[in-house]
């Protein structure tokens, strides 16, 4: 909203200053201070009105150290989380950007699917919350939203460049969406390009770096492309949007964990937006270049900021627990920018500790109905599944484990950045 009142200023009144806000940067600086600010005020109000409300957390008797001392402390905390990520974007943001609209959905969309989930547990003094298939329709349901307006949107593009008169089209899915226009590349050569419709995605590590959906559509046969294209790029869509979002969840175990996860994971897909949505740094790295993407950065400023801030009060001895809330909207919220940014097939490096999180439950799960099935007990690979419970069964206090796995995160962070140029 800020973006179009400095705007309005600054052409009609001349207002110094006023251009600043054409900057990206200056306005993802400025949702990052801003979201801080919200969640550090915010917390310490909103922790106090649930001590009043005695809104705490039922703690299951699991058998941890420090488990009960637990037990009261108050949830739903995602709110503030959703509040400082929402209130910046919507000031500093475009929010005509398609990309934009989106996040501002998938962070309300799944946030309200949590909310009920907490508070069925805490006001309904019921444990076991929403019911699992209602978690899992309200994510199927975005991802039906996400990947149709993804695919169908016209604003969603990817730039291609036109030799020789003709633009490089990959495949005969791919649609014209705009006219030829001419750009100065790094070495201030002039090259033409035309914006595309396209359903495609990047792949690490491989020189080509791009996967059409509709050649993974082509294996229901060349007549079937078309039709079979948009709900096979749907259903991956579905996929990553429950895998993530359930895998925060997961996460959401002790005290700081998912939330720093998150904000490492936030600060990666950041760098793939600005890269990505700028031509000039993507023709320098040969990535694909997705135009107006770079106006996501605002949102993801928040987005980290609201991480970071929320961090105050949720590191070790937590003040307040995000509750699924805030753990369901952090996993949708990276699903669907991993999505955007068209790094979903890096999902399983970015997100790695949501993938070994959700991996161990259906190892421990799987592997004790077998045994139970032909030995008659169950038994367990792990002591306790997800897998930060095992760490604390072994004796590790829960501030080890919450800092080492924050320094695996940055160490999947840096290798899926470096992909950029391996290739």
């Amino acid at each position: 909203m800020l973006y179009y009142l400095f705007t309005y200023l600054r052409e009609n009144f001349g207002m110094f200053g006023a251009g600043v806000f054409y900057y990206i940067t200056f306005r993802t600086a400025m949702a990052i201070i801003l979201s801080l600010i919200i969640t550090m005020l915010m917390g310490k109000r909103f922790i106090s009105f649930l001590h009043k409300k005695q809104i705490g957390e039922t703690v299951r008797d699991l058998g941890l150290e420090g488990e009960k001392q637990k037990k009261g402390t108050p949830t739903m905390g995602g709110i503030i989380i959703i509040m400082a990520i929402l209130i910046p974007t919507l000031l500093f943001a475009r929010i005509e950007n398609v990309y934009i609209v989106l996040m501002l959905l998938s962070t309300v969309w799944l946030g309200l699917v949590g909310f009920i989930d907490d508070y069925i547990k805490v006001f309904k003094k019921n444990k076991e919350g929403l019911s699992g298939r209602f978690k899992i329709l309200g994510q199927i349901g975005l991802g039906v939203i996400v990947g149709l307006t993804l695919y169908y949107n016209q604003h969603v593009t990817i730039s291609r460049e036109v030799i020789e008169g003709k633009p490089t089209l990959y495949n005969s899915s791919e649609k014209i969406a705009s006219k030829p226009f001419d750009r100065k590349d790094e070495n201030g050569k002039i090259c033409t390009y035309v914006y595309v419709k396209s359903a495609i995605t990047t792949i690490p590590f491989v020189k080509t770096h791009e996967l059409s959906y509709a050649k993974i559509a082509s294996i229901f046969g060349e007549k079937a492309i078309k039709t079979a294209t948009p709900i096979v790029y749907v259903l991956f869509v579905i996929f990553i949007i429950v895998a993530v979002s359930n895998g925060a969840n997961i996460t959401d175990g002790i005290d700081g964990l998912a939330t720093g996860v998150s904000a490492i994971v936030g600060i990666c897909l950041g760098v793939f937006a600005y890269v990505s949505g700028n031509y000039i740094f993507a023709n320098y790295l040969g990535i694909m270049h997705i135009p107006h993407l770079s106006e996501l950065s605002i949102f993801i400023g928040a987005f980290v900021g609201a991480c970071v801030g929320f961090l105050w009060y949720n590191a070790f001895p937590a003040q307040v627990f995000m509750g699924d809330t805030g753990s369901l909207a952090l996993g949708g919220i990276i699903a669907s920018l991993a999505i955007i940014v068209r790094k979903e097939l890096l999902i399983p490096i970015i997100c790695g500790i949501f993938l070994v999180e959700n991996l161990s439950v259906m190892i421990q799960v799987t592997y004790f109905k077998y045994t139970k099935k032909k030995y008659g007990e169950g038994r367990r690979i792990f002591l306790m599944s997800p897998l930060h419970h095992h760490y604390q069964k072994l004796g590790y206090h829960e501030s080890k484990i919450v800092t080492r796995f924050w320094i695996i995160g940055i160490i999947l962070a840096v290798f899926s950045i470096v992909t950029l140029k391996l290739q």
